[in-house]
């Protein structure tokens, strides 16, 4: 009964491709067609948030050379350019089930290292309650919960909330972003019984919002603070 109710919703909700939205025969993350086109990027990246560098003699991007972040340190899995169009189906097209390729990807990338920084928990980027009801689901979250069963570190959505519905910041400068950012989230706790996490998000841009949680998780007791993202731009 179980195998012919999962053939049922196949069919009346058939798995796409998490690259071009191709409607999938096999039960896989992409099509045969995307599986080429996809590759992580190479050279030299930030040793701080794994920004692509364009020199590489150099260490550190323009935004982590002139700024103190709260974070220890962060990965991106894909450049933003390679992915934008499938994290907009993913972010805006009900499209929650692309999290389980962008959590493959970035276990295959990373799992090694992240493993080796003994994360004890996986904390999503909150959305305002407006924005959940009217997506459907948080993203965020949706890849921190797919990453989870690779991992068997637990996801935590209830330390960190949005208490303000900030306007989009992929339309604003660094400095607005910040602004923009001042009182929107809230602990929930005063002391948060871990000691090391990672902030998950889709998409890193100038780190304004892991920044601004990263600090306020650390003034809570939390020690070291990571961040993974699906892109990076």
């Amino acid at each position: 009964m179980k195998k012919l109710f999962r053939t049922f919703i196949d069919l009346l909700y058939p798995h796409r491709c998490a690259i071009c939205d191709r409607t999938l025969i096999k039960d896989e993350y992409i099509c045969p067609f995307c599986k080429p086109k996809i590759k992580y990027p190479s050279g030299a990246t930030c040793m701080k948030c794994s920004k692509p560098l364009p020199d590489e003699n150099r260490l550190y991007c323009h935004d982590c050379s002139r700024k103190r972040s709260e974070y220890e340190r962060g990965f991106a899995v894909f450049g933003y350019e390679q992915i934008n169009e499938s994290l907009y189906r993913f972010k805006y097209g009900g499209r929650p089930e692309y999290a389980g390729f962008y959590a493959a990807s970035a276990w295959e990338r990373y799992g090694r290292v992240l493993e080796s920084l003994g994360i004890e928990a996986y904390i999503p980027v909150p959305i305002h309650k407006k924005r959940f009801d009217k997506r459907g689901y948080n993203q965020a979250h949706e890849f921190a919960k797919c990453l989870s069963k690779y991992s068997g570190v637990q996801v935590v959505d209830d330390i960190v909330i949005r208490s303000k519905n900030t306007a989009p910041l992929k339309k604003l400068g660094a400095d607005e972003r910040q602004k923009n950012l001042k009182k929107a989230f809230k602990l929930t706790k005063n002391d948060v019984n871990f000691k090391k996490v990672c902030i998950v998000d889709d998409i890193y841009t100038t780190g304004a919002t892991v920044n601004t949680m990263a600090g306020m998780l650390k003034s809570a007791g939390v020690e070291k603070v990571y961040f993974l993202s699906v892109a990076i731009r």
